[in-house]
């Protein structure tokens, strides 16, 4: 054997020459490649710490199993309210663009219409007026600068209405975002937007049949105590109703969300029902997992309320300070400007987080319930029916 012989191997980092065979577990060529979740933290060995969950049908034994614990942002177990908890803030904090940018563009956009009208209607009529008139009445000029001022607070809340639609959006877009996170791929803006191609106007027609099912409970809740006015006339009796009422409106609301609306979107969005199947599905999936479902629901609008209030309050500050040095004319302006952005900043969190520990939720419930961790690591590309 030849001196230049003794080592044919080629250098770490080296292209395969022309005609080679790939290296062991690379691509095919032209195959798509999908960006993988990052993962900060290397995997301990798998003896590092007892596992709290029984092996699930399937599951890879040793470190093979421990890859597929955890390929993405979500362990692929029964989760813990702080296993939601630090997969939502890392599915934000790894893929801003699609959920915080997300929500942050839609809101912009939602409030633009509402804060230009505003500024034309100060520009051109004015904001202030005398309701104070010697004749007792509005002059045509006091009643076009009343009409504006109506305006003006309508345009409030229209810029409320629009943005609540448009982060309806976002809470599809962002359910996709956390179902790929969870097999260790990360989507952009426009894939995740893809995906709810033929989903979106479904869940439009949900949101308003939720939104009438709320309406008609709390007319029949308002129409029972004016019965009782009717039937007694007495003060008192009338008070203890309102308030019995109050109470079951209040535990029939929260029962139907929790049991029947909770992980509708979700349920929607991934498994693509229509709506009734959609909210029976919710139902049957949250069934025996009531408490724990309201617990960490509620928990999370706290948490989500609380911090979009902090965000927001340096703006409006800001506003109410400025209101005082601000002419009259302009000061429904300023208060449009500022609950615009104060409006922006707290969807730029509440929406995503909100939406990403629903979707959570439900592959919770789902892993839970119907062993979907072993569904989940087939999709990630660790084992094999």
């Amino acid at each position: 054997m030849s001196e230049h012989d003794h080592d044919a191997t080629p250098p770490p980092g080296a292209a395969p020459p022309p005609g080679a065979a790939p290296p062991p577990g690379a691509p095919p060529p032209g195959a798509p490649h999908h960006e993988p979740y990052p993962q900060p933290h290397p995997q301990p060995h798998p003896q590092a710490y007892p596992q709290p969950y029984p092996t699930a049908p399937g599951s890879p034994p040793g470190p093979a199993r421990l890859a597929a614990h955890k390929p993405g942002a979500v362990p692929l177990r029964p989760l813990r309210l702080g296993d939601m908890y630090d997969a939502a803030f890392r599915i934000l904090r790894y893929n801003p663009k699609a959920t915080v940018g997300a929500a942050v563009a839609v809101s912009t956009v939602a409030w633009a219409l509402p804060v230009l009208l505003t500024v034309l209607l100060a520009l051109t009529v004015g904001a202030s007026f005398d309701l104070a008139a010697e004749d007792g009445g509005l002059s045509d000029a006091e009643a076009s600068e009343f009409a504006a001022v109506l305006g003006q607070l309508g345009a409030l809340v229209l810029g409320s209405f629009l943005q609540q639609i448009g982060l309806l959006f976002v809470t599809a877009v962002v359910v996709h975002v956390v179902a790929t996170a969870a097999v260790g791929r990360k989507i952009g803006l426009g894939e995740a937007w893809a995906a709810t191609r033929g989903r979106r106007w479904r869940l439009v027609g949900m949101s308003l049949l939720l939104s009438l099912v709320s309406v008609l409970v709390l007319t029949v809740a308002v129409l029972l105590g004016v019965a009782a006015w009717a039937a007694t006339g007495d003060v008192l009796v009338t008070v203890l109703a309102g308030v019995l009422l109050g109470v079951l409106t209040l535990v029939v609301m929260v029962l139907f969300y929790v049991r029947v609306a909770y992980v509708a979107v979700p349920v929607l969005m991934l498994e693509g029902p229509g709506i009734l199947a959609a909210l029976r599905r919710s139902a049957e999936l949250t069934r025996s997992h009531f408490w724990r479902t309201f617990g960490i629901g509620l928990l999370t609008a706290l948490v989500a309320g609380v911090a979009g209030q902090v965000l927001a309050f340096p703006v409006s500050l800001v506003g109410q300070l400025g209101a005082v040095a601000v002419d009259p004319a302009y000061q429904l302006v300023l208060l449009t400007i500022v609950q615009a952005i104060a409006g922006v900043l707290a969807a730029a969190f509440t929406a995503p987080f909100t939406t990403a520990v629903t979707s959570l939720q439900y592959l919770d419930l789902r892993m839970r319930k119907e062993a979907f961790d072993v569904e989940l690591m087939e999709r990630a590309g660790l084992t094999t029916r």
